[in-house]
């Protein structure tokens, strides 16, 4: 799913109290636009997906609080919806022999992968192209529905995670950053544009606007490993490249890219947080 927030047409007049939760936070969102006269400089798209750091990884999966809320609501024989699947990480994580499960991605690429992890784990599966909101009235239903690391990219948040509890029999099982997933990036932004990024939403945020939109929703917060991440394990230059595309850079930045990601140091933990609900 992209990371890009599309533009307002400006801040709103009312006061932030009274627009309410899902107002506030599409707004914020769109607080995340890369201004139009750095993205006109930017020689490649920054809104790059590779497959590769999305795939699943072979053998066992970390023990967190998203597999966990997931898997206690699955029976068995039971069938996983995993929305903005990628390569079927959350998906993958749960299910076992028996079960199904059933993707959904706007990149043909991440079901392709989905549909090839899924038969090498002998898992029945289907896939479903297009973003979420275009084509739930078309998806099946799953026992629990899975959707990790998309919440920041949708501006209608509401009628996305409404959407999402229609299709579980079970459960909902969000998993997102506890802020904007570009969050660490702003000390490149700021010594490379010298661009000021936003400081929100954030996890709280996405509670608050579940519950305007009547969900019970329940939050952990939690930190994963570096090692846990694709990113953390690819060589440097492969690290370096990935985020100079995003900073809308050409090649020859590179050295200076690189100088600044390890000025900032290793890639840490990421605070995390699961958000789930019966539905």
């Amino acid at each position: 799913m992209s990371l890009r927030s599309e533009p307002t047409d400006g801040p709103s007049e009312e006061p932030a109290e009274e627009r309410g939760a899902a107002a506030r936070w599409a707004e914020d969102l769109a607080g995340w636009a890369i201004p139009e006269e750095i993205l006109a400089q930017a020689p490649t798209s920054p809104w790059i997906h590779p497959v590769e750091l999305f795939r699943a990884d072979e053998g066992p999966a970390p023990d967190c609080p998203s597999h966990r809320r997931a898997a206690e609501a699955l029976p068995d024989g039971g069938t996983v919806l995993d929305v903005g699947c990628g390569g079927g990480r959350a998906a993958f994580a749960v299910a076992r022999s028996g079960m199904t499960v059933i993707g959904v991605d706007q990149q043909q690429s991440m079901l392709d992968a989905f549909a090839r992890s899924a038969g090498e784990r002998g898992l029945t599966h289907a896939e479903v192209l297009g973003s979420w909101l275009d084509v739930a009235d078309r998806a099946p239903a799953g026992d629990v529905v899975v959707c990790h690391h998309v919440a920041y990219n949708v501006a209608d948040l509401a009628g996305f995670a409404l959407a999402l509890n229609a299709h579980a029999v079970r459960r909902v099982v969000l998993e997102l950053p506890q802020r904007h997933p570009l969050a660490g990036m702003a000390p490149l932004w700021q010594r490379f544009w010298d661009l000021r990024r936003p400081t929100g939403p954030t996890a709280e945020d996405v509670m608050a606007v579940l519950r305007e939109a009547g969900l019970a929703p329940s939050l952990e917060l939690w930190e994963d490993e570096p090692v846990w991440r694709p990113l953390a394990r690819m060589p440097m230059a492969d690290q370096v490249r990935f985020m100079r595309i995003r900073l809308c850079l050409p090649a020859e930045r590179d050295p200076e890219v690189e100088q600044a990601m390890l000025e900032q140091g290793p890639i840490g933990p990421r605070r995390l947080a699961t958000v789930w609900w019966d539905a």
